[in-house]
């Protein structure tokens, strides 16, 4: 089950708390149990002690009454001190024990359960006590039964003070077990509660440093767990000041990583939508200038073609009427020719000029028809066979046999082909390989043909300009051609590209839509 990293953070927090409550709860156990065995001991253990001490000061007072009185020779001296006797010691030696067993029963209601069996045992000893006593002033009764008379008989007070003193050893010998037995317990349970008290500070000080490194450990594990969030903020800071290549990269299946891919793929897209617009902007850029082209190209036709031709037509009259004239010597005759066929090449050329600025004003609508690429191709590499050949020009045909036919205008495609191979072959001055290659794509079923040389290759700047009307590298160039040619194959629906690396060569892309 995967939890939210709220529910996880909360759970961290939360084993925190019971950390901490368990340890709350552990030394609050602790302290009343202390304060039970405080309560055992000071309100128990302890006046049970000092009862049995009171019982065993007043035993032995009652023993030292006894023997005043039967040391006594005054017969009414002796009676009254029975008398007396009689009238004291009984009520309170059974008072006395009544108030310690009534203690003992007390202490049965707060005691643990495991000194429970203790506490009745002194219960019972006190009982053996209170039977012991009565016994003790029955006897004592007849020891002063018998010392009443006017003549006592030796014999039967002999008798009953044997008879009373093996009773008062009897009650010492309890009272001084049922002291030190009190006395021992009371030893044992203050030991047993310092032994406690020591090993229950050792637990609650290893308790408390467990709590707090878990306290610790899970803020460790928060942070980490929220690190990715300052990268996201980063990430977004970035963005905002129009770096779109930022790309946060963080792996989990927690929000903030289901965020973070979010957030790299919006970085993409941005990536992609400002190069589209870039691309948009240059191919507006373009639009622009050939519109411009469009109108100089309207004004040369106007103010320049019409004298052209006429200037053409003169010189070939002229032409006509040198190849007929007389000259004073061959020398003259060959410079007045040459001079008629340098004008002739200019204005051949200036026309050419014009044609291409016709072309790119008023391009031609393409007449898409299904075509052989190969063989369009074919046609055009045999057509510049010798032109290639006198370059030293290798060609490389790669066409795929399975190349299907495209939609095009083989004259303008053509055209392009002618001007492709025109440029490669001007970028190997000395000699190279050229390849032209077919493939189908699987992806959309387009045809791409690639035209690769082994030229001088070209720098990024140069690429990225390359398409633009009137940008040139060539001595006596015009820069229309690429891009007449990259809107031919727009219009065709398809794409120009350029791929280049300075030293290495440069190849041409062209896709166009399969038939």
């Amino acid at each position: 089950m995967k939890l939210s990293l709220a529910t996880r953070i909360f759970l961290g927090y939360a084993l925190v708390l019971l950390t901490f409550g368990a340890v709350s709860l552990f030394s609050v156990a602790e302290l009343h149990r202390n304060q039970q065995e405080i309560r055992l001991v000071s309100q128990g253990y302890l006046q049970l002690s000092q009862d049995a001490a009171a019982l065993e000061t007043f035993q032995s007072s009652q023993e030292k009454d006894t023997e005043r009185v039967l040391e006594q020779n005054s017969v009414e001296t002796r009676r009254a001190l029975i008398r007396l006797a009689s009238l004291y010691y009984a009520p309170q030696m059974a008072q006395r024990l009544e108030a310690a067993r009534a203690k003992a029963r007390e202490v049965l209601t707060f005691a643990p359960k495991g000194e429970v069996p203790f506490v009745k045992e002194l219960d019972e000893r006190f009982a053996e006590l209170a039977r012991n006593s009565q016994a003790y002033g029955r006897a004592v009764e007849a020891v002063f039964k018998a010392l009443a008379s006017e003549s006592p008989e030796d014999q039967e007070v002999t008798r009953a003070t044997a008879e009373l003193r093996q009773l008062e050893s009897a009650i010492n010998r309890e009272l001084r077990v049922l002291r030190a037995t009190l006395t021992n317990r009371i030893r044992e349970r203050v030991d047993g509660a310092e032994e406690r008290e020591r090993r229950t500070g050792l637990t609650i000080i290893a308790l408390s440093i467990m709590a707090i490194g878990v306290g610790v450990g899970v803020t460790a594990w928060s942070a980490r767990t929220l690190r990715p969030v300052r990268t996201l903020i980063e990430g977004v800071s970035r963005i905002g000041r129009g770096d779109y290549s930022a790309q946060l990269g963080v792996r989990g299946e927690d929000e903030v990583a289901l965020l973070a891919r979010e957030f790299d793929q919006m970085a993409r897209s941005l990536q992609a939508r400002e190069a589209q617009l870039k691309s948009q902007a240059e191919a507006l850029m373009r639009a622009e200038q050939l519109a411009a082209v469009g109108r100089i190209s309207a004004q040369i036709v106007h103010e320049v073609r019409n004298p052209l031709s006429s200037i053409g037509l003169n010189v070939e009259l002229l032409q006509d009427a040198v190849d007929g004239a007389r000259f004073d010597s061959q020398d003259t005759a060959t410079e007045a020719k040459e001079l008629l066929s340098a004008v002739t090449h200019e204005v051949d050329r200036l026309t050419d000029v014009t044609e291409q600025y016709l072309r790119m004003a008023r391009p031609a609508r393409p007449d898409l028809e299904p075509e052989d690429i190969i063989a369009v191709l074919d046609g055009v590499l045999d057509f510049t066979r010798e032109e290639l050949v006198r370059a030293n020009v290798e060609v490389v045909r790669a066409f795929a046999p399975d190349t299907p036919r495209v939609l095009a205008d083989q004259g303008q495609l053509r055209q392009v082909f002618l001007n492709l191979l025109r440029n490669s072959r001007e970028a190997m001055p000395g000699g190279g390989t050229l390849t032209v290659a077919t493939t189908l794509l699987d992806g959309d079923g387009d045809v791409e043909v690639t035209v690769r040389d082994t030229g001088n290759g070209m720098t990024e700047e140069v690429r990225r300009h390359l398409f633009e009307p009137f940008f040139t590298t060539k001595e006596g160039g015009t820069g229309l051609g690429l891009a007449v040619s990259q809107q031919i194959l727009q219009a065709h629906g398809g794409s120009l590209s350029c791929q280049s690396i300075p030293g290495q060569g440069t190849t041409f892309v062209l896709r166009l839509p399969r038939a």
